[in-house]
């Protein structure tokens, strides 16, 4: 299985930065992607951020410009630098990565247990 550990997430006020870390660990063959999402209660997980081994980005809208994803492939880590927070960023940030446990598996998607981020005056 694979495990993944976020740290970084606060309590700031608009305007601010943050920077979220999430390492993964445990049986890794191999690792497609990882990023972020995002979840307020009572809306559905949604996209925040993600990068693949290869370098491609993707990035909700909401995001372009104030937030920049990165990875250590080495360390299999990846980070969220959030700048320019507003209160709508305000969620439960979940780490997340596609990534396969053995030759013979498939790729499976994994979960950090969610780190909270808020955003307020």
């Amino acid at each position: 299985q694979v495990q993944l550990v976020e740290s970084g997430g606060g309590l700031l006020q608009p305007g601010g930065s943050l920077r979220l870390s999430c390492a993964a660990s445990g049986s890794i063959f191999r690792i497609v992607a990882m990023g972020w999402y995002r979840q307020v209660p009572g809306k559905q997980r949604e996209l925040v951020a993600t990068m693949s081994t290869e370098g491609r980005t993707n990035y909700v809208d909401s995001v372009k410009g104030r937030f920049t994803i990165s990875r250590d492939n080495a360390k299999n880590a990846v980070y969220l630098q959030m700048n320019s927070l507003k209160p709508e960023d305000t969620a439960v940030y979940y780490c997340y990565a596609r990534a396969a446990i053995n030759f013979w598996s498939g790729n499976d998607d994994y979960w950090g247990q969610g780190t909270q981020v808020t955003v307020s005056s």
